[in-house]
């Protein structure tokens, strides 16, 4: 599923409503826009402005859950804007958290196990 636009457009709303003060940053130099810059976000996460930057443009497939834990507390989201990035992930992906197909086991790897040595 390609949501881009909407993984693009939650990161810029969710970044933009964050002051660097509330962010624990110091307020430098005049903002284009409001809220912290992409960099400050990287910082607080932990990755580089090229990586948020990608992420930020829609490429959010394939990301790890504590790159995305990590990202939440960046953004201070709360339980259902964190629900909301990792469903944004997982529909990416073209899996759904809920959905992902269980494996279960070879029939004969049962009976194997329960055979002696």
């Amino acid at each position: 599923m390609d949501n881009r636009a909407e993984v693009r457009d939650f990161l810029i709303s969710r970044r933009a409503k964050i002051t660097p003060r509330q962010a624990g940053l110091p307020d430098v130099g005049n903002r284009r826009v409001p809220g912290l810059r992409r960099g400050e976000v990287a910082t607080l996460v932990g990755m580089s402005i090229e990586y948020y930057s990608k992420l930020e443009r829609g490429a959010i497939a394939g990301v790890s859950a504590s790159v995305l834990d990590a990202l939440a507390r960046a953004l201070q989201l709360d339980d259902a804007e964190r629900a909301h990035v990792f469903h944004l992930a997982h529909a990416a992906d073209g899996t759904s958290a809920g959905m992902r197909p269980r494996r279960r086991p070879h029939p004969l790897a049962a009976a194997c196990a329960s055979r002696p040595l």
